[in-house]
């Protein structure tokens, strides 16, 4: 029996599971890690702690997905760097979830202070607290069809993460 390929689909193009896998598990988490980016120099967006803390897992994954590149796609070693991204997009995700429920009030978010600068005055320490903007964890900055940006990379990434999990492990079929 033929199989119908839809337009768009990784059949139709040509890719295979695994190839379509790695692929995604490149551009998903820098198309995520550029959108946070953009929003904070572009966008004016000040990122608090908890949204640094969803961008070193894409950084991760990205680098992962890349090295996946260096071995046929359907290789164990290709395949298994590409689980290893799909993990780390997953962690994001899993604290996207977090921050969005700290930002709803479902969890109480941590009360962290940071490092400042060693050796400065105390007028020096004063003017680097005042010029640095206070951002909450649990205030959402932004909201995009009632969804923070949070929220937005808890459904993306978790997403994605299953998709490219199901695509690596789909049997290359002739």
């Amino acid at each position: 029996m033929a199989e119908a390929l839809v337009a768009g689909s990784p059949r139709a193009s040509g890719l295979t599971g695994p190839a379509a896998a790695r692929l995604i598990a490149l551009l998903l988490p820098a198309a995520l890690l550029g959108g946070a980016l953009g929003s904070q120099y572009l966008g004016g967006l000040h990122p608090c702690e908890m949204c640094y803390w969803q961008r070193w897992p894409h950084a991760a994954a990205i680098l992962l997905a890349a090295l996946s590149f260096t071995q046929p796609a359907a290789s164990g070693r290709a395949r298994s760097l590409t689980l290893l991204a799909a993990l780390a997009i997953a962690i994001s995700g899993a604290i996207g979830v977090y921050h969005a429920g700290v930002e709803a009030k479902i969890f109480e978010g941590f009360t962290t202070c940071t490092a400042m600068g060693k050796g400065l005055s105390t007028a020096e320490l004063l003017k680097q607290i005042s010029a640095a903007p206070l951002v909450r964890c649990d205030e959402v900055q932004f909201r995009f069809l009632g969804i923070s940006m949070a929220g937005w990379n808890a459904i993306l990434s978790l997403g994605g993460a299953a998709l490219i999990v199901t695509l690596s492990l789909r049997a290359k079929r002739a």
